[in-house]
């Protein structure tokens, strides 16, 4: 075909198409590409949310949406959402009521101090009552507690920032590390030899950097730019966290029948976007260990990254394995785990605002670094999301761990780890309970066919206790420390006397939250939850 025969056909198709299109008004031929592309955006959105929540999710999102628009709806649902909020803050506006909005005129000098011990009696009791919260063992007058106060005080001044002048912190986080990964396989050839790591200021901490380095070896290795991970439910909410923090797709996958990790199921979710699956030794719900090794091969086969949730696991397994229990992989010694999560402030002993991030190698751990090279400041780098960090944490951290030593944590995780069977076979015994799954450490979790476990949960909150409420299924778990190991007869008492009362006399108590728990498990509306949240939140400082 020459081109006076392209140049025919052009002119006859135009002479047709301007024919046609004479019969509309020049502003509807205006509009009408404008209105076609809002709606296929509008339906390329539709498809979007419908991908990434399900069907029933953004269809009940759509629907509450639509009656929100109704007069009348939405302030109803504001008004009752409102005193929701202001039943789970109780009478925390009226504790507010003479707090300091400005600056003393003249300065109290060491009074101060008195002022605080004031304000420090109005805490909770916390020893030996609460889940988890507080690890190391003793009054606060003991000699662990009394160690680590005075190596903090020592370097309070003091920021690993400036390399050059505090040396001292500077090395202290660098044993810390290497001791630290020591623990968790570095020296078995499995781990490549290259395991390196940084302190942080807790357990979201590690896991955002490792969730951020992840994101980013993965698109300098693969090209990646809308990435995606995968976690099961019992995974940690830092990751939720992370995913918002760092615009990353989250999938969380239902567990098991026996409360862990569904290898298939993660398997299914894995696709070219996916950067990270994640696991846990073990998952903060249940104390139940992932299968680690089962995770690594998936990993690895995919050529995905693979990051262990050992923030409660880190100081324990190592040791529970070496007096003879029974745990499973977890650690570097496993093909396929690229980082691992371990909270020093935790079983280790550690003042509170200590944890580490570890990675297999430096390939990985340089893209948890930010370098700034056009900054009229100058030349600018950091490890971790602070700039400036404590050193007097780090220096508590080395204290304990060097003042515990490998026999010092032996004896300690011996204690915790028998405290914790004889805490479940307790509760075992106790016939309207049941445990969930079979844990594998230090975290005992209950849940009840019979009646309604928040119930119990209010009765042992009157008694002192301060238990975490569960959800899928509906239960609460203890997390035994050093402070639970003398009072477990004490805890079985008051729970035996709880599910006797709500047995005898089922219903919500006066002030508790039971009725909340449970509305919001049930609650289709997941976006509603999330906004009693963040009111709560708001409302809370």
């Amino acid at each position: 075909m020459d081109y006076s025969s392209l140049t025919s056909h052009f002119n006859q198709f135009r002479t047709t198409a301007n024919s046609f299109l004479s019969q509309y008004e020049p502003l509807t031929l205006l509009l009408a590409p404008l209105i076609s592309l809002f709606l296929a955006n509008a339906i390329r959105s539709f498809f979007n949310h419908l991908h990434e929540n399900g069907l029933k999710a953004t269809f009940l999102g759509f629907f509450m949406n639509f009656i929100k628009l109704i007069p009348g709806v939405k302030s109803y649902i504001d008004a009752e959402k409102q005193k929701v909020v202001d039943k789970m803050q109780s009478d925390g506006k009226s504790k507010r009521e003479g707090w300091n909005t400005e600056l003393p005129n003249a300065g109290l000098g060491t009074s101060a101090l008195e002022k605080m011990r004031e304000e420090k009696r109005n805490d909770a009791v916390w020893q030996g009552k609460c889940s988890g919260t507080v690890y190391i063992g003793g009054s606060e007058s003991g000699e662990h507690f009394s160690l680590i106060n005075e190596a903090c005080s020592m370097f309070a001044h003091t920021n690993p920032l400036h390399l050059d002048v505090f040396r001292s912190v500077v090395r202290f986080e660098g044993e810390v590390v290497a001791m630290t990964a020591a623990l968790l396989g570095s020296k078995e050839k499995t781990s490549g030899g290259q395991i390196c790591g940084n302190m942080t200021s807790g357990g979201t901490e590690s896991i955002l950097l490792a969730v951020k380095s992840s994101r980013d070896y993965m698109k300098s290795k693969k090209g990646i730019t809308r990435p995606e991970m995968i976690i099961p439910e019992s995974g940690h909410s830092a990751y939720d966290k992370a995913a918002q923090y760092f615009n990353i797709k989250l999938w969380r996958v239902p567990v098991n029948k026996n409360f862990q990790a569904d290898v298939k199921a993660i398997r299914r979710h894995i696709n070219k976007n996916t950067v990270l699956i994640v696991g846990s030794s073990p998952g903060f719900p249940h104390g139940i260990i992932d299968p680690i090794e089962e995770l690594g091969n998936l990993a690895s086969s995919f050529g995905i990254c693979f990051h262990v949730d050992l923030c409660l696991g880190g100081f324990v397994l190592p040791f529970a394995r070496e007096l003879g229990y029974d745990i499973p992989p977890y650690d570097f010694s496993v093909k396929g785990v690229t980082s691992i999560s371990v909270d020093v402030h935790k079983y280790g002993l550690a003042p509170k605002g200590t944890s580490i991030v570890l990675y297999r190698n430096h390939e990985i751990r340089k893209h948890q670094f930010v370098a700034v090279t056009e900054w009229s400041g100058g030349l600018y780098v950091s490890p971790t999301i602070a700039g400036s960090r404590p050193g007097s944490l780090i220096a508590g951290a080395w204290a304990a761990m060097m003042s515990l030593g490998k026999t010092g944590y032996l004896e300690n995780t011996k204690a915790i780890m028998e405290g914790s069977k004889r805490l479940q076979k307790g509760i075992e015994e106790i016939a309207e309970l049941f445990i969930i799954g079979k844990p594998d450490m230090t975290i005992v979790a209950f849940g009840s066919d019979v009646l309604d476990i928040f119930e119990v949960n209010d009765i042992m909150s009157s008694k002192g206790w301060h238990l975490n409420a569960l959800q899928r299924p509906n239960s609460i778990h203890i997390c035994v420390t050093l402070q639970h190991v003398p009072v477990v007869e004490d805890f079985l008492r008051d729970l035996k006397e709880s599910v006797k009362t709500v047995k005898e006399n089922p219903g919500p108590i006066s002030g508790g939250l039971a009725p909340i728990y449970g509305a919001a498990g049930k609650m289709p509306d997941r976006g509603m939850v999330q906004e009693l949240l963040v009111d709560f939140m708001d409302g809370s400082y």
